[in-house]
């Protein structure tokens, strides 16, 4: 429960602040943090299911073939 600590403690004290009081900085920084586990995520994704994995990018690349502007 420690890892959540941090993070909850600082949701809590923005709720409590009001969106109006987060910084455009705090937003960036949140934001650049959410891409990041993403990313790792489907990285992670990609690893563990490689087939899967493999169909979906023949899936796009079937998509972005069959496109037309």
């Amino acid at each position: 429960m420690s890892d959540l600590e941090g993070p909850v403690a600082r949701a809590a004290e923005r709720v409590a602040r009001g969106p109006a009081a987060e910084t455009d900085t705090e937003r960036r920084r949140r934001r650049a943090q959410f891409l990041r586990e993403l990313h790792e995520a489907k990285a992670l994704r990609e690893r563990v299911q490689p087939r899967r994995a493999r169909a979906a990018r023949m899936r796009q690349a079937m998509r972005m073939r069959t496109f037309r502007w």
